[in-house]
């Protein structure tokens, strides 16, 4: 049998500093609103791509309609918050960007996830309120999908 040498399996993470998040969760309700109306847009278009290629495959684009508008906002969010400048549209306007918590970038997937875990529990009143009650009760200010994902909003 040959010997290992033992390496300690986990190594403690130095105390960061917390990001700059005063006024996050103002600045996030005027954001939303960006993104809806920038999803609004989007998805307007998406829909009229799909309708016009329907009536060229005879109707079989057509089916993707109730998967177009998920896959819309979930590309959204991957391509905007796991971009470069790691906001959605409305972030920018708002002055936010999303970080790990570690403060690196965020990746594609965990964006999208983040924006799942959102809409999610927008569609349902009690998980929003909880969502928002864990923002309000943290000193990070993050929200209950922000936890989830490992996630950060701050200001730009």
């Amino acid at each position: 049998m040959s010997e290992r040498s033992y390496q300690q399996p986990v190594t403690p993470i130095e105390q960061r500093p917390l990001q700059n998040v005063s006024g996050v969760l103002g600045s996030r309700l005027f954001a939303w609103i960006g993104d809806i109306i920038a999803l609004f847009i989007l998805g307007w278009l998406v829909v009229a791509l799909l309708i016009f290629l329907g009536l060229v495959t005879f109707g079989a684009t057509w089916l993707l309609l109730p998967i177009a508008t998920v896959a819309t906002a979930l590309g959204y969010a991957a391509l905007t918050v796991g971009g470069p400048k790691q906001s959605t549209w409305g972030m920018r306007m708002a002055g936010l960007r999303v970080e790990t918590v570690n403060g690196g970038r965020p990746d594609g997937l965990a964006a999208a996830v983040h924006a799942l875990l959102f809409y999610v529990a927008a569609g349902t009143v009690a998980l929003w309120v909880l969502d928002i009650l864990c923002g309000l009760v943290r000193d990070d200010r993050r929200l209950g999908h922000d936890i989830l994902t490992g996630l950060v909003v701050v200001r730009a």
